[in-house]
């Protein structure tokens, strides 16, 4: 697979950002993979992003937004857009988390077999589980 890293940069997540995760928090295709699957409307976005902004980044390939992460309390949330999927971009965001945030785990629900798979290609283990949720580190 041809390396598109070159391609991909974190920048702060301001203002001009937070739509974009809005929006693709709330996209149907991915919907599923959240732990609260519920719709954020733009007032929920723009009242929660004025206090945890400072603790998300923003990936961009070629320059467009093609995804985000976050720690909060320690856990990392995650999301790459439909169209940049299997381009790396979940794989390097999830690797750039830990330079940021090296304390950071992911709680991911026992059915998202795709976040699964990224943790575990991160070189993330598993730390422990439940019925519902898997919990990974970095060792």
């Amino acid at each position: 697979m041809k390396s598109h890293q070159n391609k991909m940069m974190l920048v702060a997540c301001s203002r001009e950002y937070w739509e974009f995760i809005r929006n693709l928090r709330n996209n149907p295709e991915i919907l599923d993979g959240f732990i609260n699957t519920d719709h954020i409307t733009e007032e929920q976005q723009c009242e929660y992003m004025k206090i945890n902004h400072v603790y998300f980044k923003v990936c961009l390939f070629d320059g467009e937004p093609c995804g985000y992460f976050g720690v909060i309390n320690k856990d990392i949330r995650i999301c790459t857009h439909p169209n940049y999927q299997r381009k790396g971009v979940g794989l390097f965001m999830l690797n750039e988390t830990t330079n940021f945030f090296p304390e950071a785990i992911g709680k991911v629900k026992t059915d998202n077999y795709k976040s699964k798979a990224l943790f575990k290609a991160a070189g993330f283990s598993v730390e422990s589980y439940t019925d519902d949720f898997i919990f990974f580190s970095r060792t």
